[in-house]
């Protein structure tokens, strides 16, 4: 499984032009699930996530996670994450999870997330979303459950 995560000042989903979800400060996680991960990776990410530390100190250093920040979590489903663009100019997706697959483990990110805690906003799995953000630093990190 493979995730970028990105701390937020905002982010939000709209899909046909409605927003169903948006958060404040916090952390936008896109979550691509790949053929053959297993609910131990979601784990791994959810995990990772949300105690990773990307936020600021009274020092400026990257030393609290987003539970210590205050900061809530907005993740979202992207199949894209898997594409291959080794060769040709099209991505293959053949590392992708059917969909069935993928969905159960993303919404095992988000459960696990939430048990931390947090609040936790999420997209809509397989919709065609508009995904808008204020990156904030930018902080941005790639987070592989096969590393």
């Amino acid at each position: 499984m493979i995730a970028v995560w990105q701390r937020v000042a905002e982010a939000s989903v709209t899909v046909d032009g409605k927003t169903v979800s948006s958060i404040g400060t916090g952390v936008l996680l896109l979550v691509g699930v790949e053929k053959g991960d297993t609910e131990k990776d979601a784990l791994f990410i959810a995990d990772k996530a949300v105690h990773i530390r990307g936020f600021g100190d009274e020092h400026g250093r990257l030393n609290r996670s987003v539970i210590d920040a205050g900061g809530k979590l907005l993740v979202v489903s992207q199949f894209t994450l898997c594409g291959d663009c080794r060769k040709g100019r099209r991505p293959s997706f053949s590392r992708a999870a059917p969909p069935e697959d993928g969905k159960k483990l993303y919404e095992a990110v988000c459960r696990r997330t939430a048990e931390h805690g947090i609040e936790v906003q999420q997209g809509i799995f397989q919709a065609d979303m508009k995904v808008r953000l204020v990156n904030d630093g930018p902080v941005t990190l790639i987070l592989d459950s096969r590393a």
